[in-house]
């Protein structure tokens, strides 16, 4: 894959027609083989330490074997658990379901690097982060079912339902860090969105708020390259991150598939965040490796060719690679995790069915808070619709 670099070509002028100016080109952003980002961990699985990670290293240079296992386990059990969201909604438990394919080193890294006391506000699509603040994943589900408004107390975790409006979470967050830091915590806000909410004015108003009040909060942007069908160069010149310093405040673009770079980028960005720094924008340089959701088609807008370049930089592989390369795992805790990983599931499919169906009248509550005629009157007429299915004959009865 290949990324835009601040640089854009200038249009020129012809040389012929009588003078006349030839209609100029838009300017269009030039390419280079590799983004720059901050890695730690290769594809290949091997430790980076050079000058450019030291600051960012230094966040994950006493890491241990066993947390390092956490993150191995964190990465796989959310993999696990959201393969079978996908195989659920494929057989029509879920109403519709958003995979986090190929992106749970940015979630689980970010996720991992949070405080208890810090506030997360996500999208629809950080079941992984949701996971490390404790949130029981079958309560996830009951949204897509249809059941439920969420599923989960938001002060329980410290984790706020799920936002489907694009990019609004953004503001919630800023507004809620303002908060922290008039009332004098010492804690953190963050506010997760992908590529294509970056385009949002709501993530522009946030931008400005957090940066005129120093609000300690962190913008996590995982970069899957695509918003459904709209690949990230239709969107924007430059690379991402680069739009914090027009806000004043500073932005890393880090390797998305990289457990450990995302997990050390955050604790730095939160750090500045706790001590009075301001705001930060992360840019997690990941891909989506399934659909947008279980209603979208990508091979529609996208070749196999790219998804296989991605394969190669698989987050939890790489992280295997480096825990049997140094020895910090062995045969026995991959196979006890397997064996969770294959209970995870089986509880999951097991919850999920034993859930009721959604109420369908439910559609028409709270739209007014004081009632409304012509709402009673289409609730009316769809419990009319609804009935007469019951009073249908079955196939083959003649009545």
């Amino acid at each position: 894959m290949t990324v835009e670099s601040t640089a854009a070509r200038k249009p020129r002028r012809s040389s012929t027609g009588g003078g006349k100016r030839a209609s100029a080109k838009k300017p269009a952003p030039q390419k280079s083989n590799e983004p720059e980002l901050i890695q730690l961990l290769t594809p290949e699985g091997k430790r980076v330490k050079d000058a450019k990670n030291a600051v960012y290293d230094a966040y994950v240079a006493d890491i241990t074997a066993e947390e390092l296992r956490g993150l191995y386990r964190d990465m796989v059990l959310t993999r696990r658990f959201d393969a079978e969201a996908t195989a659920l909604q494929r057989q029509g438990e879920l109403g519709l379901w958003a995979s986090l394919l190929g992106q749970e080193a940015a979630q689980i890294g970010s996720g991992r690097a949070t405080r208890d006391d810090d506030y997360v506000f996500p999208t629809y699509r950080e079941h992984g982060v949701a996971w490390c603040r404790g949130v029981d994943p079958t309560n996830l589900l009951g949204m897509f079912r249809g059941v439920n408004n969420g599923g989960w107390d938001p002060n329980g975790n410290n984790f706020h339902l799920y936002t489907i409006v694009i990019g609004s979470q953004t503001l919630h967050a800023t507004g809620y860090a303002m908060g922290v830091a008039k009332d004098g915590a010492d804690s953190a806000v963050i506010a997760y969105f992908g590529d294509g909410a970056s385009s949002q004015g709501d993530v522009a108003e946030s931008f400005t708020f957090s940066a005129v009040y120093n609000a300690p909060v962190v913008f996590f942007c995982q970069n899957n390259q695509w918003a459904i069908s709209e690949p990230t160069e239709k969107q924007t010149r430059v690379p991402l991150y680069q739009r914090a310093q027009g806000y004043g405040f500073p932005g890393v673009r880090v390797d998305g598939n990289d457990v450990l770079a995302c997990l050390a980028v955050t604790k730095w960005a939160l750090e500045r965040a706790r001590t009075g720094e301001g705001p930060a924008l992360i840019e997690a340089f990941t891909y989506r490796m399934g659909a947008h959701t279980t209603s979208d088609d990508p091979s529609k807008y996208r070749n196999d060719d790219e998804r296989v370049a991605w394969e190669a930089k698989d987050p939890i592989l790489r992280l295997r690679a480096y825990l049997e390369s140094e020895g910090h795992a062995d045969e026995g805790f991959f196979a006890e995790l397997d064996d969770e990983s294959e209970a995870l599931g089986k509880r999951v499919r097991e919850v999920v069915r034993a859930m009721p169906d959604p109420d369908l009248m439910a559609i028409f509550e709270n739209v007014y808070a004081d009632g409304h005629a012509l709402v009673d009157e289409e609730r009316a007429q769809f419990a009319a619709y609804q009935a007469s299915f019951a009073d249908a004959p079955a196939a083959g009865e003649v009545k």
